[in-house]
């Protein structure tokens, strides 16, 4: 599977690889930085696991995972991966996305989602991206929202965090109908 590079006038998204994760490693370890995840990243070694499972997903072609350079800082500022990318119903998940504490608040994820939409919908022509987040992390539910995404249920219970806790998952999508007036008016900004 190719692997696109993603980018605008703010943000590069580039494709993660064991050459380049080394950028994340000090931004990974950043205390409480996905306290929502089931995943670990806080150190070298369980930072490279979680690329090498990324880099597994692309040659199953169910992710496509991203090292994300904030153009403006001109720093390496996190990652985001489209995954359980189902090529017959058109459908993908947009996750798996961590910044480091001060890159957040400055308009740079909305500048990766909109390459991430644009890429998913008009290149790829998929009908539909999910969004999938702990219930309690209101911070990037509210993000999500903004981006005009639909909260189209909850998963009672089905993901098992590190703590053991067993967290519940909001589900939201955007349809690729959707997309034209999303772009327009959300987006016109970016």
């Amino acid at each position: 599977m190719n692997m696109p590079t993603l980018e605008n006038e703010r943000v590069r998204l580039s494709p993660l690889s064991l050459d380049n994760y080394h950028h994340l490693i000090t931004i990974a370890q950043e205390d409480k930085l996905i306290y929502y995840s089931p995943s670990d990243i806080t150190t070298s070694e369980k930072l490279r696991n979680y690329v090498e499972v990324a880099l597994e997903g692309i040659q199953n072609k169910t992710v496509m995972p991203f090292i994300i350079y904030d153009k403006v800082k001109q720093q390496y500022a996190g990652s985001s991966r489209f995954g359980l990318i189902n090529w017959k119903n058109k459908v993908l998940h947009i996750g798996w996305t961590w910044i480091g504490h001060e890159f957040q608040g400055t308009g740079l994820n909305k500048h990766m989602k909109d390459v991430m939409l644009s890429y998913a919908f008009e290149t790829l022509e998929f009908e539909k991206v999910e969004f999938r987040i702990d219930e309690r992390n209101q911070k990037s539910r509210k993000a999500v929202e903004k981006l005009g995404a639909s909260l189209e249920g909850i998963l009672i219970k089905d993901t098992l965090m590190n703590d053991g806790f067993r967290r519940s998952t909001c589900c939201y999508g955007i349809l690729k109908d959707e997309w034209p007036a999303i772009k327009t008016s959300i987006f016109k900004t970016v």
